[in-house]
């Protein structure tokens, strides 16, 4: 196993984190790289008439530059927004209501799957009271499109395919490749939320013939705020911004550029090209570790994929125990029920129930996260709470 990390802890001794997929701490050397364009490198990157606004502007064409490079694109193809919601939202209104205004006699159909992303499933509605047609499809019990349903659902027609590349919940990854060349076979553009999968995963998206793909700076260890929509020139995908404002972003995302977080998130992009290999066979030893220490409490169920998904991902439940009973028995631990976006939320997982588990297999599940800070002495650790913690649950009923 690789040598352990050295992210930033909380000051409680006790407190282990594993809810990676909510978000992650900003690793140090983004900080360190960030920082001055807050103070002494401050200047307006749109105003290039003086160097303090031609340094900032260089700097985030580096940035841009990083971040094209973990997905094989060119620099000119990446806008940056404040993260994935905004650029999902970019990508499939944009995408639909271009063709509202431009081409109005076109089909405009949506196709996207269950268990997408909230602010997809969203923004897909939405456009249903604009005129467009919305098809949701289902997934299998293992998290996953049915390629024959998609290319059979394609052969009607569409304007636009959204699918994620790894559900934020269950981890699965999706066959990105095989999606996007059926998606080039019969003329619809393909978006994939890549929120979860980027900095992860390799990606191309010449490769996987992706249209349009979203980032989040605050997966992969730069600070939340910051994103980005990759939009293909060649063959072009066009779009109609969401506002309207000075023009900036090559008119798709107007509004004065934060240089510290473009910074950021370029820096981010850098480091999990250089350490993605190494950090996923490393998640990949704490997720055997982690599952072998609960072995013994039995009754033990993984959602999704077994193989298909992202090392740092595990959605556990466990029979006859709540999981919010769980949780609540050991609050040093960071766990979470699903998306950051829902946990909130009394009602049963939406993707777990489009994978067909049962309310009470799913009010028992647990989304755990692991990731660069997270150590084997932690894993440890949690594995022998959350056994104990289940044993005590089971034993009281």
């Amino acid at each position: 196993m690789a040598s352990e990390p050295t992210i930033a802890r909380r000051p409680e001794a006790d407190a282990i984190y594993l809810d990676y997929q909510a978000t992650t701490p900003v690793d140090p050397r983004v900080l360190e790289v960030m920082l001055p364009w807050f103070t002494t490198r401050f200047g307006n990157p749109h105003s290039t008439g003086h160097a303090f606004g031609e340094e900032a502007a260089a700097a985030i064409e580096v940035a841009r530059g990083g971040i094209a490079g973990l997905i094989a694109a060119d620099p000119r193809e990446i806008v940056f927004t404040s993260g994935a919601t905004e650029a999902n939202n970019l990508a499939i209104k944009g995408a639909m209501r271009f063709l509202a205004r431009h081409r109005p006699h076109q089909l405009r159909r949506v196709v996207t799957v269950a268990t997408e992303h909230k602010c997809v499933l969203e923004s897909a509605r939405e456009l249903v009271s604009e005129g467009c047609s919305l098809e949701v499809m289902p997934v299998g019990g293992d998290g996953l499109l049915d390629l024959v349903q998609l290319e059979e659902c394609l052969r009607e027609g569409a304007s636009l395919v959204s699918i994620m590349a790894v559900n934020n919940e269950i981890g699965v990854i999706q066959d990105l490749a095989a999606i996007g060349a059926l998606c080039r076979r019969y003329g619809a553009l393909f978006h994939t939320d890549a929120a979860q999968a980027f900095g992860k995963i390799p990606l191309d998206v010449e490769a996987m013939k992706i249209d349009l793909l979203s980032i989040s700076g605050h997966k992969i260890y730069a600070p939340k705020g910051i994103g980005a929509l990759y939009i293909r020139r060649r063959p072009r995908a066009r779009l109609e911004p969401l506002f309207s404002g000075g023009g900036q972003e090559r008119g798709m995302r107007s509004g004065t550029l934060a240089p510290a977080l473009c910074v950021a998130l370029g820096e981010a992009a850098r480091i999990a090209g250089l350490e993605m290999a190494e950090e996923a066979l490393r998640l990949r030893d704490l997720a055997v570790r982690f599952m072998t220490g609960l072995d013994p409490v039995g009754g033990m169920i993984l959602h999704g994929h077994p193989d298909r998904r992202i090392p740092g991902n595990l959605n556990l439940s466990f029979d006859d125990v709540a999981a919010h009973d769980v949780m609540a028995r050991v609050p040093q631990i960071a766990l979470s029920t699903g998306s950051a976006c829902t946990s909130a939320s009394v009602e049963t997982s939406y993707v777990l129930a489009a994978l067909g588990v049962s309310p009470a297999q799913a009010k028992g599940a647990m989304r755990i996260g692991f990731g660069r800070g997270t150590t084997s002495a932690e894993i440890d650790a949690a594995a022998a709470a959350i056994l104990s913690a289940v044993a005590a649950l089971r034993s009281r009923n």
